[in-house]
């Protein structure tokens, strides 16, 4: 335990010590709300068959997006905290870690364990731009959204530590991660409703983890529940698996099992990739 918590305190105090990366870590969600959700908000009310008087009169592009920001920003903050490991290695760090008396099997736990915590504290950040598009949350959503946090940047640092494992230059893996970010992200209702895909892309949306992480930030944030279910069909907050509404609880143990199938797999590959 004491090795678990060594490196996970030195990726949280390198988190802090990181200015730079504190106030860049507002950019992008800042352009995704600001430009882009406010900007797009009348375009996709009027694509969803808004009006004036109708049930989607109420749609709010901008508070559609927020949940999906969040989770875009654990998501993105989860799986680059693995980069560190492969940062490591190129700087010769690694190789006296593993030389040192702490089990390979801590090192793994203690740097997804410290990605998971980096990735929690920059989703709550997020939080600073409610007062200013208008979405309503109380502090009972805060409670309720850190431990859903940390369980889906525990997944995906898990995730990003299983690719780390197995390459050993940055540019590498920044090229595959880019590669999974994109149709990760896309694919999982954080900026678009997931309504009216085609049936192959659909299979695409249920298969990725990221899906069921937005879905439950949405239900947490949003509270489709007392929405008019016009409106909610049409925000894609309706998710569905084998043609039945997949509930929170059945979200929470999807990405439960996620979680320990990655972290199984990424101690494994951890153990035996080389310094």
């Amino acid at each position: 335990m004491e090795g678990i918590y060594a490196i996970w305190q030195r990726d949280v105090i390198k988190f802090f010590r990181d200015r730079a990366r504190l106030i860049g870590s507002f950019a992008m969600p800042f352009m995704f709300l600001v430009l882009f959700g406010s900007g797009m908000s009348g375009a996709m009310s009027s694509m969803l068959g808004g009006n004036a008087s109708g049930p989607l009169a109420d749609f709010d592009f901008v508070e559609f997006m927020f949940p999906g920001i969040i989770g875009m920003t654990v998501f993105n903050t989860a799986i680059f905290s693995a980069l560190s490991v492969v940062q490591d290695k190129e700087f010769g760090y690694m190789r006296e870690i593993l030389v040192s008396p702490l089990s390979r099997v801590s090192i793994a736990i203690g740097k997804v364990l410290g990605g998971s915590t980096v990735a929690v504290m920059q989703g709550l950040m997020m939080l600073i731009f409610v007062p200013f598009i208008g979405v309503n949350i109380t502090f009972l959503m805060v409670i309720k959204l850190i431990p859903i946090m940390f369980l889906v940047a525990f997944a995906i640092s898990a995730i990003g530590l299983l690719i780390a494992s197995s390459l050993k230059t940055s540019q590498g893996f920044q090229m595959v991660v880019q590669i999974l970010i994109f149709p990760m992200l896309f694919l999982s209702g954080a900026l678009f409703p997931l309504s009216g895909m085609p049936a192959w892309m659909n299979v695409i949306v249920k298969v990725n983890p990221l899906t069921y992480s937005v879905d439950m930030f949405k239900k947490i944030i949003l509270q489709p529940d007392k929405m008019d279910p016009a409106l909610r069909q049409a925000m894609g907050l309706d998710l569905t698996i084998f043609n039945h509404v997949i509930t929170f609880s059945q979200e929470i143990i999807v990405v439960s099992l996620i979680s320990i199938i990655f972290i199984v797999l990424a101690t494994i590959k951890f153990t035996k990739s080389e310094a």
